[in-house]
């Protein structure tokens, strides 16, 4: 029996729907994409000009010192303000538990944990060179006295070769810390005190005492080690993903990994020998070029320090502290009793220098630690808003927790 012309009617209809439905699916995902290239492009630039910005206002004598370690902090949290921006506030936020980003996302709080330890070991090296300030002090403090004597030159000699000793030590460097048991127990929360990532009431007597509630960190645990599990699946996303947020994701990745491996250069950190001289950054990000730079020049400080033989960091204070202190040991050896007062002038002119980089220190060092406190919990509020959103949804992204 031949169709009837209401039934050719309704096949028409049906068909015509069905391209539209699947022409408007075509625009919507065209703009999705439109707009994920967007933000890409958005985040990219930004986080190009934040190093630009630190590599140009960089000049030779200031480049991992403190105050220069500050700035790099501040872009961290500048970096991660725009990514979560990028990444939750501008789209539905549970996008990130649908692939790729359900295995991207995990791998990149996974990193964040690892930086949490590195965050408590960095805050413990910031303690050490607190102590080696305070010897340095002592033996400023000691030879300020007139006339010069022989038990005041004893004394500052002998603080100094404490300071000497301890950064030139890797174990008197991992247990100088006021007497610190040498396990030490970190991440997520501190003695006395709950679990919460949120910052509140942690108070400044309590540095260096984060209690982990997911592990127990020993002398086995290795700077050098944690930078290389950070760094070591650090994939540049490839075809498609290399265009939408997967891309976000893992420029997100490699900047936290480019600034931990920073901090580890430059503070004392429990084993650090070892630790890699590059961390991969592909020169085809935007952002490459000026994080590429600011590696290659730490790297040479870092050949400078190897001939030295020198197991403390490369912050910019601690290498004028310990050549301070050499020069001032050196002098002392030569002095004989009773002083003459153009010895005893030079000695105070050397010690002078010396009192000079233990005030920066004692001006940076407790904004220093703040900060990298301040990155710590930004990191932890990160972890637990991301993994509110995968309960929320029903996932269980099992890497993360």
């Amino acid at each position: 029996m031949p169709p009837t012309t209401d039934h050719q009617s309704f096949l028409g209809r049906s068909i015509l729907s069905i391209r539209r439905n699947q022409v408007s699916a075509m625009e919507t995902s065209s703009t999705s994409q439109d707009q994920e290239l967007q933000d890409l492009d958005i985040f990219q630039k930004r986080i190009s000009d934040s190093f630009i910005n630190l590599t140009s206002s960089t000049s030779p004598p200031d480049l991992l010192s403190i105050e220069w370690l500050r700035k790099l902090l501040d872009v961290y949290l500048c970096c991660e303000a725009e990514f979560k921006a990028a990444i939750l506030l501008r789209r539905d936020p549970s996008h990130i538990t649908k692939p790729p980003m359900d295995r991207q996302i995990p791998d990149l709080v996974d990193r964040a944990v690892k930086s949490l330890d590195i965050c408590n070991a960095v805050t413990n090296g910031v303690e050490s060179v607190q102590h080696w300030k305070k010897l340095a002090d002592i033996a400023v403090g000691a030879m300020e006295q007139k006339p010069v004597g022989e038990g005041q030159v004893r004394r500052a000699r002998k603080a100094l070769s404490n300071l000497v000793a301890a950064m030139s030590n890797e174990e008197v460097m991992s247990s100088v810390n006021n007497g610190k048991s040498t396990e030490r127990a970190w991440s997520f929360g501190r003695k006395g005190s709950s679990s919460g990532g949120g910052g509140g009431g942690m108070k400044e007597g309590n540095v260096g005492s984060f209690r982990s509630l997911s592990m127990t960190v020993s002398r086995s645990w290795s700077a050098a080690k944690q930078i290389q599990a950070m760094a070591a699946n650090l994939a540049m996303p490839r075809g498609g993903e290399a265009t939408g947020m997967g891309m976000i994701v893992y420029i997100m990745s490699t900047v936290m990994v480019f600034v931990m491996w920073v901090l580890v250069m430059a503070i004392p950190c429990q084993d650090k020998s070892g630790v890699a001289s590059h961390i991969p950054i592909p020169r085809q990000l935007a952002c490459a070029a000026p994080m590429i730079g600011l590696q290659d020049r730490i790297s040479e400080e870092l050949k400078k320090r190897e001939k030295n033989k020198g197991n403390a960091g490369l912050l910019e204070e601690l290498q004028k502290l310990e050549k301070c202190s050499h020069g001032c040991i050196e002098l002392m050896d030569s002095l004989v009793f009773p002083v003459e007062e153009e010895k005893a002038e030079e000695m105070r002119a050397k010690l002078g220098e010396l009192g000079e980089t233990c005030q920066k220190m004692e001006e940076g060092l407790d904004p220093l630690r703040r900060q990298v406190r301040e990155v710590f919990h930004r990191m932890v509020r990160s972890r637990a808003e991301i993994l509110l959103i995968f309960d929320n949804t029903g996932k269980s992204p099992s890497p993360i927790l």
